[in-house]
This record gives C-alpha cells, sequence and structure tokens, in this order.
C-alpha cells in the first residue's frame, strides 16, 4: 500500500504482457496487458467502495470534472443520446437544454477543447442520490433502458476507461512500419500530472478487485470497439489459455481481494 494514497496498491510493479498480430491486418500488433485483463476489478459505483475522485464527494464517483471529448463523431454520438433523453431520465435536463448548454469550452494538452459542462459540482449528465430515474450517469441509465451497450451513448473517455488504449507507428529494424497498439490499465498516471493528486482512485483498491469475471469479458463491447471482433476473439483465445495456465505477475490489488476473502485465487 501507498503512503500517498491509503489502501491503494503501488503504480509500479511487475505485469505480464502478450503480443499478438490483428487477425484483420498483419501491419497490427497489439500489446495486452495480462495482469490487468486477467485482474478482478469491476466497477463499485454507487456502493461504500467507490470514495470518489474529489474529496467528500463519493457519490460523484469518477463523474466530478466532466469528460472531454475526442473528437467531431464523439460530440455527434453525445448528441444523439442527449436528443434520446427525457425528464425521467436525466435530472438537468431543463439545464443542459438551456441557454449554457451540456458542453463547455477548456483545453486538453494545450489545445482547445470541449467538456462536458460542470453542474453544481460534477458531470451535468450525472443524476445525484433522490432522483427518481436512477442516480448515476443518464446516459449509462438511459442506454441500459434501451437495451444498448452504454459505449453507444456516452463520451469515448467514460466508456474506455479504466482500459487505456495507446497507439504509435513503429519502426521495425528492416525498416519496415507497424502500428502498435498498447492496451492496459488507466491507472493515476493517465491522467497526467493532476492524477497523482486524485482523492482516491479504484484501479488500485482491492476493494474494487472483486468482479465475478476479469476485466476481459467484464468489458468485451469496449476492447471490441477499441481492436475489433477478430482482434478481441484472438485476445479473449489468450485470456483464457492465461487464465487456465496462471500468471505469473498477478494484479496485487486482486491479489490482495483474494486473501482478504480468504479464498484463493483462480488465476
Amino acid at each position: 500500500m501507498t503512503a500517498e494514497h491509503p489502501g491503494e496498491v503501488e503504480l509500479d510493479f511487475t505485469r505480464e504482457w502478450v503480443e499478438f498480430f490483428d487477425p484483420d491486418d498483419p501491419e497490427h500488433l497489439i500489446a495486452a496487458d495480462m495482469t490487468w485483463l486477467l485482474s478482478r476489478w469491476t466497477c463499485m459505483f454507487g456502493t461504500p467502495a467507490c470514495r470518489g475522485t474529489v474529496e467528500g464527494r463519493p457519490d460523484d464517483g469518477c463523474c466530478s470534472h466532466g469528460a472531454f471529448l475526442s473528437d467531431d463523431d464523439d460530440r455527434a454520438r453525445l448528441d444523439d443520446a442527449v436528443a434520446r433523453l427525457t425528464d425521467e431520465d436525466w435530472q438537468f435536463r431543463d439545464k443542459g437544454l438551456g441557454r449554457k448548454g451540456y458542453l463547455e469550452d477548456d483545453e486538453y494538452d494545450g489545445e482547445p477543447a470541449l467538456r462536458t459542462r460542470k453542474y453544481k459540482g460534477a458531470c451535468i449528465f450525472l443524476n445525484r442520490p433522490g432522483f427518481p430515474g436512477g442516480v448515476g450517469c443518464a446516459l449509462h441509465i438511459k442506454a441500459l433502458k434501451l437495451g444498448v451497450e452504454p459505449l453507444t451513448m456516452k463520451p469515448e473517455v467514460c466508456w474506455q476507461l479504466p482500459i487505456r488504449r495507446t497507439q504509435e507507428w513503429v519502426q521495425r529494424p528492416d525498416g519496415s512500419e507497424i502500428l502498435k497498439t498498447w492496451i492496459t490499465e488507466y491507472d493515476r498516471r493517465g491522467w497526467g500530472e493532476g492524477g497523482l493528486d486524485l482523492h482516491w482512485y479504484c484501479t488500485g483498491d482491492p476493494n474494487t478487485h472483486v468482479g465475478a469475471r476479469q476485466v476481459w469479458e467484464s468489458y468485451a463491447a469496449e476492447l471490441t470497439e477499441l481492436i475489433g471482433e477478430k482482434a478481441y476473439a484472438e485476445l479473449a483465445a489468450i485470456c483464457r489459455q492465461r487464465s487456465a495456465s496462471g500468471l505469473i505477475a498477478v494484479h496485487p490489488a486482486t491479489r490482495l481481494a483474494a486473501g482478504r476473502a480468504d479464498q484463493p485465487s483462480s488465476l
């Protein structure tokens, strides 16, 4: 556990990685973090285990700061989703569709960017405790009501978390180039310098590593969206095999959670 963030494991620990080529693209190499994907992390929003990223606001979860939009497609998806929300779905619909709207100008990495507007200390799409339509992200709740994946209605950064995808063109020794994609844990460092200042962050807390399914299973839809259907099928096969044979580098938060439950880890 860390002194700076009591209850969370250290940020640096041994991880196992597997690399494989995308079946749909021989010039696309995927590096998958087995330690993260075979962990038992699960979202604990709305439970005492979720302490919130801002001190004194546990009910916000990770929704205190609003969400930056990645591009025009991301905004178009959000606009379409908002059009489907009713007063019964969204606590602050009248504010979000009012004069100030549901987006505001901000900066990301020194560049102009749009972010979902903060209202009363958190994202305007966050329904607060006591709202009859349900506590939590109005977009997420509506998606579940409609029977569609939440990723079809939420900003990209929201549905990807806490998976982190980074991509880079890599030159091989023979001069050829391939696109390399890394799939790993979106830990505190993923937020940049401000990540270390968050009041609490879920991925390092053993109290959130109690999922019935491993991350590669529970986030199947999100991973498929990030790397494609055939690549996800390949990843799933690798994860099944690796889980059956046993990891050398188990996520320390998952290991601690298994120990607390006085049950042997299945990894």
